[in-house]
């Protein structure tokens, strides 16, 4: 990462690579809690060897193979009732960012991962934290698909295998996904929330169509209908609009 220069304002202008780590998100914990941190700290490494998802979930990655990355960012702007909108904008930034390489059935899936038809191609883990009834950080882990050619999950999928292009440039990549992720932070700051929300409601997944999904383990048949300012899935099951929070319900893929 020596030639590493973004075309942002900020974020990751100030770089922290390891060659490995237990988890980017961990480290920029680490980094918070030792003492102050710059606003678009970016942290990324080659071999994350315990990456976490959605649910306590895995993610699976080969060493230098994949974007892993972290964002340490300071949004004391936003309230903590608001706080789904970061994730909005920043599932927007990543999906600007593919739509640059994958041309059709590129779908933000709530909350905030990425899947090109039914196969996850990006992972994606904000944890805030709040001061009074504000964010004060957040930190935006990352982990996208890229050259990695094989999957014990046949519903995960990488940018390579999906476009079959040859390799890419790891490095070049993250500085493009940087500028995405500033575009639409700022954009978020400036108080677009109401416009970014209706974009990501254009890309999401199985979005107004009849679809399955689980609940305990109960299987059900609805349509999602818009998302809540808590962030909340609303989905429209025999008439009845019911709302759902991030564990509370899968998809049946």
């Amino acid at each position: 990462m020596h030639n590493f220069q973004p075309k942002t304002l900020f974020l990751g202008k100030n770089l922290i690579y390891l060659p490995s780590c237990h988890s980017t998100n961990d480290v920029a914990a680490e980094k918070i809690q030792n003492g102050p941190t710059f606003d678009g700290t970016l942290v990324i490494t080659s071999d994350q060897t315990a990456g976490r998802g959605q649910r306590g979930n895995n993610w699976e990655t080969l060493p230098g193979q994949n974007i892993t990355m972290s964002v340490i960012l300071k949004p004391d702007f936003l309230s903590a009732t608001s706080q789904f909108s970061l994730n909005i904008a920043i599932s927007l930034g990543v999906y600007e960012f593919l739509s640059k390489y994958v041309a059709e059935n590129l779908r933000i899936k709530w909350p905030n991962d990425m899947y090109i038809g039914n196969k996850k191609l990006v992972g994606i883990l904000i944890e805030n934290t709040i001061s009074g009834s504000r964010l004060s950080n957040a930190i935006v882990g990352i982990g996208v698909n890229i050259n990695q050619l094989s999957f014990s999950n046949p519903k995960i999928t990488s940018l390579r295998l999906a476009t079959q292009h040859d390799e890419f440039d790891l490095e070049k990549l993250i500085e493009e996904l940087c500028v995405c992720l500033e575009k639409y932070y700022l954009q978020l700051k400036n108080r677009h929330a109401a416009h970014q929300k209706k974009l990501y409601l254009q890309h999401l997944y199985r979005f107004g169509e009849m679809h399955k999904f689980s609940k305990d383990d109960t299987q059900f048949s609805g349509k999602i209908i818009d998302i809540a300012d808590s962030g909340q899935l609303m989905i429209e099951v025999e008439g009845e609009i019911q709302y759902f929070g991030f564990k509370e319900v899968a998809f049946d893929i």
